[in-house]
């Protein structure tokens, strides 16, 4: 049963609060909320902070050469790699192929070089589909759920 006695309603509460400002009930509320929640909580007040620890993973996933710019991101069936192609002639030379968690581009810009792509997911071997337009390769795979783990024992050296 929650304890209804210990908030601060009482018979002069609404004479109390007809005369303060906006700010000062705003600082009353955040006070009073303060002291109910826990000191860990208190991000979760404002939006913007509680989602200060996150990133954006599309952002993240750039191939290590630098050459090709790309995004890469998941969704629950695939992963999706998007590549910006300065040449629409590098369409016809390019050559892609995947591994369970890497895309490998070769021939673009020029014919010896390579990319790889780090996949944020591990896909399957087989379903791949590529397409362009609008200037943007997108490369689209399925994503293969491995529910296979293993335990792994910790022994104790003295």
């Amino acid at each position: 049963m929650f304890p209804w006695n210990m908030l601060p309603f009482g018979k002069d509460m609404k004479d109390s609060m007809k005369n303060m400002k906006p700010e000062e009930i705003n600082n009353y509320v955040q006070d009073i909320i303060g002291k109910i929640m826990p000191g860990n909580m208190q991000g979760m007040m404002n939006p913007q902070e509680m989602f200060n620890g996150f990133q954006n993973t599309a952002s993240q996933q750039r191939p290590a050469s630098g050459v090709l710019d790309s995004t890469a991101f998941e969704t629950h069936d695939y992963v999706f790699v998007r590549i910006p192609l300065k040449n629409e002639e590098w369409i016809k030379k390019l050559r892609l192929y995947h591994t369970s968690n890497q895309l490998i581009i070769e021939h673009i810009p020029e014919h010896e070089d390579t990319n790889t792509i780090t996949l944020p997911a591990i896909v399957k071997r087989k379903g791949a589909i590529a397409n362009y337009k609008d200037g943007i390769l997108e490369v689209k795979i399925p994503k293969n759920i491995d529910m296979q783990y293993s335990q792994i024992d910790v022994t104790e050296i003295l």
